[in-house]
């Protein structure tokens, strides 16, 4: 467990993006080891009686703070996922100090160690709102304990499946990114679609979901094949592709990493001339502009233009470059700043406030909870050029736009 608390910093600056202002500004990492504050011990007696400790009242090991909301930040400090953990741990350090939040402490909490300890020790604590967890497994065990409490959760998951019953997911899921790119696709005019879908659960989402897009978008999916990113189940797949029917249209549900190894194949196999389509994975990986293959292809994803300011920000403060999720840490300070001006320190968390109309702005651009606690977010289209990715179609700065 570690505390992260806001500081006063000065020397702010100014970063703008499509007419709205998010002030960042220099500050010092103040994320320590986690640790138990105790109180002093005794002063010297006194002829008149015994005398009373000094220091902070203590309840389960954290002091009472009656005019500081207890935020708990929960993600994987320790095991494999440790870095993820530790980029968003670190990306909510900076939130805290550009937004001079003095009103808001958050504490991280393991979830590495057992996703119930955190939760049940976030809880007994006294935090009032939980950030995280990064994994759905986690968010599942979790969200009926923080129920229990009446702690709303807003996970870092993509998984929509967990949303719900207090549990808000607030990271990037495919059906939003493939219905994006499916609309932009359709609007130039292409109109048969195929796709190249992994095994597992983010494949069946991702086929799912672009049977939904296609139709209402007006289009026809004509063949959709699965894969086990094996070099000969992949040509096999791309091989069933070709024989089935034509497409002018492809996507590949998948990382950027596998959809270097599969373009050469489906350029190689009766897709010389289709529109490769991706989904919000490729945006973690810079490296798919190296591939002629995927020269020209469209994705669908959260804008870099801000996460690049953050990104440098970030490497200057840590010096190392964070992971791509970080964001994800960064807004959700905000949202909780700006929720925290009209709540009450040691009241419950305002969860009818996630809800609001207008929705949410910040490093990954707009987005909004939806009723069953799913972020909606306002998605840009990139293409894959040479040696460079650019924006050919700008996420919308609001919602109805």
């Amino acid at each position: 467990m570690t505390e992260t608390d806001a500081p006063r910093q000065a020397g702010m600056f100014a970063v703008i993006k499509q007419g709205a202002r998010i002030m960042l500004a220099a500050g010092a990492l103040m994320v320590a080891g986690c640790q138990t504050i105790v109180p002093k011990g005794p002063a010297t007696p006194t002829p008149t009686g015994p005398s009373r400790p000094t220091g902070p009242d203590v309840t389960q090991g954290l002091p009472t703070d009656s005019a500081r909301h207890r935020i708990a930040l929960l993600v994987p400090m320790s095991g494999p996922n440790a870095g993820v953990g530790q980029s968003i741990a670190n990306a909510t350090t900076l939130a805290l100090m550009d937004t001079k939040a003095d009103k808001i402490r958050i504490t991280t909490y393991d979830t590495n160690l057992g996703a119930a300890a955190a939760a049940n020790r976030a809880l007994a604590e006294g935090n009032r709102l939980i950030l995280g967890p990064l994994m759905a497994e986690d968010a599942r065990i979790v969200g009926p304990i923080a129920a229990r409490g009446g702690v709303p959760v807003i996970s870092f998951s993509n998984d929509v499946s967990i949303a719900g019953n207090g549990i808000y997911v607030m990271g990037y899921n495919p059906n939003q990114s493939i219905d994006r790119v499916v609309g932009f696709a359709r609007g130039k005019g292409l109109s048969n679609f195929a796709a190249l879908i992994p095994h597992g659960t983010y494949g069946e989402r991702s086929g799912t979901a672009l049977l939904r897009a296609v139709e209402q978008a007006g289009g026809t999916v004509v063949s959709m094949q699965t894969f086990d990113r094996s070099p000969a189940s992949i040509t096999a797949a791309v091989k069933k592709l070709q024989a089935s029917s034509s497409y002018d249209a492809l996507l590949i549900a998948d990382s950027g990493r596998v959809a270097l190894a599969v373009a050469p194949i489906v350029r190689r196999n009766g897709g010389a001339t289709a529109r490769l389509l991706g989904t919000e994975l490729w945006n973690t990986d810079n490296s798919i502009a190296a591939g002629p293959a995927l020269r020209g292809a469209w994705f669908a994803s959260v804008s870099d233009g801000l996460y690049r300011q953050l990104a440098g920000k970030y490497r200057a403060r840590f010096g190392s470059a964070p992971f791509r999720l970080s964001s994800l840490g960064y807004d959700a300070v905000l949202l909780t700043v700006r929720i925290a001006r009209d709540w009450q320190a040691g009241s419950p968390f305002p969860t009818v406030r996630l809800r609001d109309g207008g929705g949410f702005s910040g490093i990954d651009g707009a987005f909004r909870f939806s009723r069953n606690g799913v972020a909606e977010r306002a998605l840009e289209v990139s293409e894959v050029g040479a040696g460079g990715i650019s924006v050919v179609d700008a996420a919308p700065r609001a919602f109805g736009e």
